[in-house]
């Protein structure tokens, strides 16, 4: 049992996957302090509900002001280099169920299964300030979402979407200018 309460401190992950994780959550001062220590940055008046996870949290930045909302799940990667691949800056809301990636797996040879071709390079993910996405959106590796923009629920965000627009979509599109 001991071994199993070092791994839980030690491994960069949180989550009901990792109980002891999961437990600290439900506390408003220890879940601070977990993912103080456990991501590379974790603003001021953020918070991390039970019931979300994250991978590799030592390669995720979140801002002030952040909370992430139960099923969210943040993959961030220890492949590549060992700089932050998720950012996510201050204001930015959450909610319920959304996904953000940094890598996906290689499938370039249709002869051999997926599941011997590896993975893909690490693309980071960047959350500018301001934004919104909406629950259960799925925001794949390399995007960039632009400051103050909306992530309509149930989106999937394969490209750059730029300041002050509403996507939507699958794969989101460009459906309203907000200034």
């Amino acid at each position: 049992m001991l071994k199993k309460l070092s791994y839980w401190f030690k491994v960069k992950r949180i989550g009901p996957d990792i109980p002891l994780t999961h437990i600290l959550l439900h506390s408003k001062r220890l879940g601070r302090w977990l993912c103080h220590r456990k991501y590379a940055k974790f603003g001021k008046n953020s918070a991390m509900r039970p019931g979300s996870y994250a991978i590799c949290c030592d390669h995720i930045a979140i801002g002030d002001e952040v909370v992430l909302r139960p099923g969210t799940m943040l993959f961030g990667s220890e492949h590549g280099d060992k700089s932050v691949n998720i950012t996510i800056e201050d204001f930015v809301l959450i909610g319920s169920g959304v996904h953000i990636y940094t890598s996906n797996h290689e499938f370039n040879d249709p002869n051999l299964p997926i599941f011997f071709q590896g993975h893909k390079p690490v693309e980071p993910v960047v959350i500018c300030s301001g934004v919104w996405i909406g629950a259960n959106a799925i925001v794949l590796p390399g995007v960039t979402v632009g400051k103050n923009s909306v992530i309509a629920a149930g989106s999937v965000v394969t490209k750059d979407v730029p300041p002050y627009v509403v996507v939507a979509g699958q794969p989101a599109k460009i459906i309203k200018q907000l200034k």
